[in-house]
């Protein structure tokens, strides 16, 4: 059995990764941590949240807990890791504070030099897909952001088959339900400002993401050869629970086709079982994926006048579950040596 304990227990990813720790038939959650709601049950205050008991950070001994999933602001996450890995647990991060290469990079876009960047060349990033090789006995995993998470899955095959044109600019146009800001109440995510209404905001290259996306993109195609194009990103405000929704307009290369790509992609993904290839002609929607650990992906090809053909390729996942909650207990899975699908399924 693993002994395991959440950290920001009442946020949304929070809330979301203990109701699926409390069916996982291996995991023990012997704590979930919470300094606003300590001493409260988190079904007092998530309504529908299982009873579990909250209690203060400074309440949890660490004898015989064997893993920490810490759903925690950045900076607070990274301090909380290093107190726990030092007590031997092991620790699944998901907030952005191991996501990035180096520490540089972190200083950069999040605005404060990183807590630990000895550790950061250690930590695993857990796109499961394609790191289950080093997942097995991690003692720290970095899991991936929820945009990042929606374009990397289809974006990684095509890169490495050489799919995507030379020199090309790839326009990710993201949108994501309004539980992706987080639980905090903040008056642009009001129900108000939300309902009936469409926002984009960080548009083009200066949400926090993109250097996530265009790192792991780099990395994870290197051994292809083929080059990592850049990234224009654009998130949007979907007035919607949950769910994420990318279109990713990708210039084709010219030995490429639609049946192809088509080819790339489902080989990559034929023994995956948390990624799916729509049939031809059929067009993904957040109702494939909403509440489960899945991302599915729908393909076309547009042939413009007097222009390269252009690859529309269309993902969605679940913010909460594959872009955070669930794709911690996969790479939980993974790390402890249990089928991947191992509480996710049903």
């Amino acid at each position: 059995m693993i002994h395991g304990a959440v950290y920001g227990a009442t946020g949304y990813t929070g809330s979301e990764l203990i109701g699926l720790l409390v069916r996982h038939p291996g995991v023990e959650l012997r704590f979930a941590v919470s300094s606003s709601g300590a001493g409260r049950s988190l079904a007092d205050v998530v309504p529908g949240a299982p009873d579990v008991p909250l209690v203060a950070v400074d309440a949890v001994p660490t004898d015989g807990l064997d893993v920490a999933f810490l759903c925690l602001p950045h900076g607070a996450a990274a301090e909380t890791a290093l107190r726990l890995l030092d007590a031997g647990v092991r620790v699944i991060d998901l907030s952005a504070d191991f996501r990035l290469p180096d520490a540089d990079m972190y200083a950069a876009w999040y605005n404060r030099a990183h807590p630990s960047p000895a550790h950061l060349a250690g930590a695993v990033y857990g796109l499961t897909e394609y790191a289950r090789d080093a997942l097995p006995n991690a003692r720290l995993v970095a899991n991936p952001g929820c945009y990042p998470t929606s374009i990397l899955l289809p974006l990684v095959p095509l890169v490495r088959a050489g799919a995507v044109a030379t020199g090309a600019v790839i326009v990710a146009d993201s949108k994501s339900g309004i539980s992706g800001a987080g639980r905090v109440p903040l008056l642009h995510t009001s129900f108000v400002e939300v309902a009936g209404n469409f926002s984009a905001y960080k548009v083009g290259r200066s949400h926090r993401h993109l250097p996530e996306i265009e790192s792991h993109l780099a990395r994870l195609t290197a051994p292809s050869g083929a080059p990592a194009p850049p990234i224009v990103f654009t998130p949007h405000l979907l007035p919607v629970p949950r769910g994420i929704l990318s279109t990713l307009y990708v210039p084709l290369a010219p030995s490429f086709d639609l049946a192809a790509v088509r080819t790339a992609l489902t080989d990559a993904y034929a023994a995956e079982p948390f990624v799916t290839v729509l049939p031809p002609g059929e067009q993904v929607q957040l109702a494939h994926v909403v509440r489960t650990n899945r991302c599915a992906i729908s393909l076309e090809v547009c042939q413009p006048p007097d222009s390269a053909a252009m690859l529309i390729v269309t993902s969605a996942i679940d913010n909460l579950v594959k872009g955070a909650a669930g794709q911690a207990v996969q790479n939980m899975n993974a790390v402890f040596g249990l089928p991947e699908t191992t509480g996710l399924l049903g």
